[in-house]
């Protein structure tokens, strides 16, 4: 049980690092109404948490995401898009 929370902690901090550096800055649409949401395409899941993310237009988008400070660094918290 301990190797499986410690696997699982793991792939979480590799995930927040995966994908504060994919979503590299680019032109991406603002989420209308917020300063700090925009829209994402992320192309691989992982245990429920989305990595390699890209900005991307509304059209094109999977995810809304957002920049967060965590204790692991910056990452981004995104939450998947209802269609």
């Amino acid at each position: 049980m301990k190797t499986r929370i410690a696997s699982l902690a793991a792939a979480a901090a590799l995930t927040v690092s995966a994908v504060a550096v994919t979503a590299a800055p680019a032109s991406a649409d603002m989420v209308p109404g917020s300063t700090t949401q925009f829209y994402a395409y992320c192309s691989v899941d992982i245990l429920g948490v989305p990595v390699a993310c890209t900005q991307t237009d509304l059209a094109h988008s999977s995810h809304v995401c957002q920049y967060v400070v965590t204790s692991l660094g910056v990452g981004l918290a995104c939450v998947q898009r209802s269609t």
